[in-house]
């Protein structure tokens, strides 16, 4: 038999407090504080998927083994919600500066390949006003025939 896909409910709320260890209480009292949101049957009855039992499992981690109260909870929560949104953004912005080196890249090549070479031979300024040695220079003076 396949199984459902993690965010389906599927599990009563009985089924859901076994296999995350808890009593059926503890989740109707998560469920008021805002930790978990079950789904609801056409009926009223809640309904856990298995996103949720491992969320489940999360605060329990969170309370029993590192003694946090259940607003500490709810803030280790918040936290990691404002940090996965910030790495995505991070990517967002981590392609889009990928983008924007290759059209940079890309315009850099397009200018070099337009420079016309045979129109100013570059010469340093400091080479540009130097004299340049007599023999050097030659001047051919052609005198008109009388």
């Amino acid at each position: 038999m396949p199984t459902p896909p993690n965010d389906r409910p599927v599990y009563m709320i009985s089924v859901a407090a076994e296999l995350a260890g808890m009593h059926p209480q503890t989740l109707r009292i998560y469920e008021a504080r805002g930790l978990i949101e079950p789904n609801r049957s056409p009926k009223g009855t809640r309904l856990y998927s298995q996103e949720d039992v491992e969320r489940l499992r999360r605060i329990q981690e969170l309370t029993s083994q590192l003694g946090m109260n259940l607003a500490g909870v709810e803030r280790v929560f918040e936290l990691e919600t404002e940090l996965d949104q910030m790495r995505r953004r991070m990517d967002r912005l981590e392609r889009r500066a990928e983008q924007m080196r290759e059209q940079f890249e890309a315009e850099v090549a397009r200018v070099r390949r337009s420079f016309r070479r045979d129109l100013v031979p570059y010469q340093p300024p400091e080479q540009a006003l130097m004299p340049r040695p007599a023999d050097a220079v030659r001047i051919t003076v052609r005198r008109p025939e009388a």
